[in-house]
């Protein structure tokens, strides 16, 4: 998932996290000590487990939870919206794509395999609408792999929002499925979702020139990572 724009793409504090672990790999000595141990999450981490059902995650200011057919009209105000799409694979939906994309992300609820998204609606309690989505895809088995995106509606851009998200996804790629590293990428015109990934402390490791060609033109994208040892000790100063 390519970043969106400075409604951003790509979040933690308390959280009623317990998804359902299972894997063929041997299982790591014991969770991993952090926000998702604190809240009362104390499954065994392994490398590279299954979600069968996403849980709800609550945040400081956030519920993330699957998206559901009722969640349409807020999926259109910003999937509709020209700037959203600018910087990301896909144009602007009319309410016919975007039916069909909330169909597809209404199913986005296992992570099983690699190559699989799963994908949370973004619910901002203050207004008690969805604001945004953010998730996560397994990228490897085998090398604890994983990456995240998020796209999120311009209307609440400037509040922090994105950044509580994208930082509740690294916990729960780190502390709740034990993965080793997480990436994320955005086209390299797209300044605030680069901000975002820095915020949660991940590093801008690649710049790669014209490697992308979107909507008739050629796009730089940038690629951003974190490592386990990285989050930990980004928890440790908090």
């Amino acid at each position: 998932m390519l970043t969106a724009p400075g409604n951003t793409t790509a979040p933690f504090r308390r959280t009623d996290l317990n998804p359902t672990v299972n894997s063929h790999q041997p299982l790591a000595p014991a969770a991993r000590p952090g926000p998702l141990a604190a809240a009362g999450y104390h499954g065994p981490v392994t490398h590279g487990p299954v979600i069968h059902r996403a849980a709800t995650i609550e945040t400081a200011r956030l519920i993330l939870r699957p998206f559901n057919p009722g969640d349409f009209d807020d999926l259109y105000a910003y999937q509709s919206r020209p700037d959203v799409a600018r910087y990301l694979t896909w144009e602007a939906r009319d309410r016919a794509q975007a039916r069909q994309a909330l169909e597809e992300q209404c199913g986005e609820t296992t992570l099983d395999a690699e190559g699989k998204w799963l994908t949370f609606a973004v619910v901002w309690r203050e207004v008690n609408r969805v604001v945004g989505e953010v998730g996560l895809k397994w990228l490897s088995r085998e090398h604890s792999q994983g990456e995240t995106g998020f796209v999120f509606n311009p209307d609440y851009h400037g509040r922090g929002l994105a950044t509580e998200a994208a930082e509740a996804m690294l916990a729960l790629g780190f502390d709740g499925l034990g993965w080793h590293r997480i990436i994320g990428s955005c086209d390299a015109r797209n300044h605030a979702s680069a901000r975002v990934m820095e915020r949660i402390g991940m590093r801008m490791e690649a710049h790669f020139r014209q490697n992308l060609f979107m909507k008739g033109e050629w796009a730089d994208e940038l690629i951003f990572a974190i490592l386990d040892q990285e989050w930990e000790a980004r928890l440790r100063k908090k």
